[in-house]
C-alpha cells in the first residue's frame, strides 16, 4: 500500500533512513519503496512510501513522538485525534492519498475516482471527522482556509463535523510552486493533496526532553532531538540492550530508554560516571528525573583497552554514540604522555592512594578510536544489531566521494549528513552486522583499517580537524587545509542547517 509521508522540513538527509529502521522494527519483511510526487525534488517535505499494511504505517505513526522547531504546523487545526497517534521524530504525518492534482479541478476528479470500498467506511453517519488545511511554502487566511474545504462538498461526508475529538482525520495539503519555498530548489508546478490521516506528531514531550531542562549536562550532550534519531535507527525498543562507549552524560541512553531499551555504558572519566557534580547532579539523576529505568550499569572504563573477557561477545543489542572528534572535546585513552611516549613503564597504584585517584591519559586520535569502536561492535553486537555513530567529514569543493570506515562485519545502511558549518559537517552512520566476529575476520579489519588511515584520514589524526575547522581565513568563502583549497560546494538549503 501506498501512503503519503509528509516530513518536518529539517534534518533532510535523516528523515528517510528513520522512516526505513522503523519499519523494519516493526516487521516490514521487503526493503521500503519511495516515490517522489510529479514535478518534485528529494528534499520536499512529500514523499510516497510503500508499506506492506495499514497496521505497519499506524505502528511507524504510534513510535512515539517528539521534537521539532519545524515552520510546518497546521494552519486550520492542530489537536491530537482520539488514539493519541503521533509519528517518528522526523515524521509530520502518515496519510492514506485520496487524490491528488496541480489544480482543484483536477484533485476533484482524482478524489472521485478513488474506491468508493476505501472512502465510504469512513464517510458514515455515525462517525465524526474533521478536515484541515496545511500549506508548504506559503501562508493561507482563515478565509481562504474555508474556501478551500467547501469546495470539497462533493466528497459525501454523512457524520458531524468535531474539531476537538473526531472520529476520522482528513488533511488538505497544498505546496506552493513559487520559485523558492522554505529555502528548497523551486518545484514546476504546485501539488495539492487530501487525504486520511493515519498518525501525525505529537509535540508534547518536547519541553520536557530538551536539554535546557535536563538536570546534568556537559560540554558535548546530545542535542534531545537528534539523540531520539540516533535510537530510533539503532532500533532502540523493549527488551534490547543498548551500549554507549563514550556516555558522558547520558543523553543518549536517555532516548533509549525512553523507548523502552535496557542501557549500559562507559567512559574514560570516572568524575563523569561516578561523582557527577554531587548525588543529585550526576548521569543516574537524568534518568530519574525522567522516570526511566536506570542502566544496567556505568563503568569507568577505555574503548582503547576494554576490560571485557576474552570469551564474552554479541551482548548488545545496538551501540549507539558520538566519539570524540577534537572539536568540541578530544578523545582520551589511559596512559599519560610519558607512558606512551614508552619513556616510563606501566605501574600499579599502590592500595592506600586509589581512593579518590584520577588515571593519567593521553591523546586518542579518532582513527584509533573508530578502529576501537567497529572492533567492539564486531565483538559485542548480536548479529543483525546496530552501530549507529557520528563521523566528521571536512566539506571539499571537488565534490569527490568521501570514504567512511568499513569493517568486514558490517553492512552500512545509512549515511545522513548534519551540516554544522561551512567548514565541516558530521555524518551520520548506520551499519548493521551482518557476519560474525572471528581472528580471520579481525586480521582482515586490521588491514582495512590501516589502507584506511593511510589514504583518507590523514587529516583527522593529532587534531588536525580541529585546526581545520577553526583556523582563521582571509576569504570566507575558501578554507586553505594543507596543500587543498575548500570551499562550501552545495547551495545553502534552510533544512540542511537546522
Amino acid at each position: 500500500m501506498w501512503f503519503l509521508c509528509v516530513f518536518y522540513h529539517r534534518l533532510l538527509d535523516f528523515r528517510k533512513p528513520e522512516v526505513e529502521a522503523l519499519a523494519e522494527l516493526f516487521g516490514e519483511d521487503e526493503s521500503i519503496q519511495w516515490r517522489l510526487p510529479e514535478h518534485h525534488h528529494n528534499d520536499t517535505p512529500f514523499h510516497f512510501v510503500h508499506l506492506s499494511s495499514e497496521e505497519i504505517a499506524q505502528n511507524i505513526a504510534k513510535r512515539s513522538m517528539i521534537l521539532s522547531f519545524s515552520p510546518f504546523f497546521p494552519l486550520f487545526c492542530c489537536f491530537s485525534n482520539k488514539n493519541g497517534v503521533s509519528v517518528g521524530i522526523l515524521v509530520k504525518g502518515m496519510y492514506e492519498l485520496w487524490g491528488e492534482g496541480t489544480c482543484y479541478e483536477e484533485l476533484k476528479d482524482s478524489i472521485q475516482s478513488f474506491p468508493d470500498s476505501r472512502k465510504l467506511p469512513f464517510l458514515t453517519s455515525d462517525s465524526t471527522f474533521r478536515i484541515s488545511v496545511e500549506t508548504f511554502g506559503k501562508a493561507l487566511t482563515f478565509d481562504e482556509q474555508k474556501e478551500r474545504i467547501h469546495s470539497l462538498t462533493y466528497i459525501p461526508f454523512e457524520g458531524k463535523v468535531n474539531l476537538k475529538n473526531p472520529d476520522h482525520n482528513f488533511f488538505l495539503m497544498e505546496m506552493d510552486e513559487s520559485e523558492e519555498s522554505n529555502g528548497l530548489p523551486p518545484i514546476v508546478q504546485r501539488r495539492i493533496f487530501f487525504g486520511r490521516e493515519v498518525g501525525f506528531a505529537d509535540r508534547k514531550l518536547l519541553p520536557t526532553f530538551q536539554l535546557k531542562s535536563r538536570t546534568y549536562l556537559g560540554p558535548t550532550a546530545m542535542d534531545a532531538e537528534m539523540a531520539f534519531l540516533m535510537a530510533n535507527q539503532a532500533k532502540a525498543s523493549s527488551g534490547k540492550l543498548v551500549y554507549d562507549p563514550f556516555v558522558g552524560t547520558g543523553s543518549i541512553l536517555v532516548s533509549a530508554a525512553r523507548f523502552g531499551a535496557m542501557t549500559m555504558g562507559a567512559d574514560i572519566d570516572i568524575r563523569v560516571v561516578r561523582d557527577g557534580r554531587g548525588p543529585d547532579c550526576n548521569v543516574w539523576s537524568n534518568f530519574k528525573q525522567y522516570g526511566l529505568p536506570a542502566p544496567v550499569a556505568l563503568l569507568r572504563m577505555d574503548n582503547n583497552v576494554p576490560p571485557w573477557r576474552s570469551g564474552l561477545k554479541e551482548i548488545f543489542d545496538a551501540i549507539i554514540c558520538d566519539p570524540p572528534y577534537g572539536v568540541r572535546a578530544g578523545g582520551r585513552k589511559s596512559g599519560g604522555r610519558k607512558i606512551l611516549r614508552g619513556t616510563v613503564d606501566p605501574y600499579t597504584v599502590p592500595e592506600d592512594k586509589r581512593t579518590g585517584h584520577i588515571p593519567s591519559t593521553g591523546a586518542y586520535s579518532l582513527v584509533e578510536c573508530v578502529h576501537d569502536l567497529l572492533h567492539l561492535a564486531a565483538r559485542m553486537l548480536v548479529m543483525k544489531g546496530r552501530l549507529v555513530f557520528f563521523f566528521p567529514v571536512l566539506r571539499d569543493e571537488s565534490g569527490s566521494e568521501v570514504k567512511f570506515p568499513e569493517h568486514p562485519c558490517f553492512k552500512l545502511v545509512a549515511v545522513s549528513e548534519q551540516i554544522l558549518s561551512s567548514r565541516y559537517s558530521r555524518v551520520l552512520l548506520t551499519m548493521v552486522k551482518v557476519e560474525p566476529y572471528s581472528e580471520e575476520i579481525e586480521e582482515a579489519a586490521r588491514l582495512m583499517h590501516l589502507e584506511f588511515r593511510e589514504n583518507h584520514l590523514k587529516w583527522l589524526e593529532e587534531g588536525n580537524i580541529h585546526s581545520s575547522v577553526f583556523k582563521p581565513s582571509t576569504d570566507s568563502s575558501q578554507i586553505q587545509t594543507e596543500s587543498k583549497t575548500f570551499k562550501d560546494p552545495k547551495p545553502k538549503y534552510r533544512g540542511k542547517y537546522v
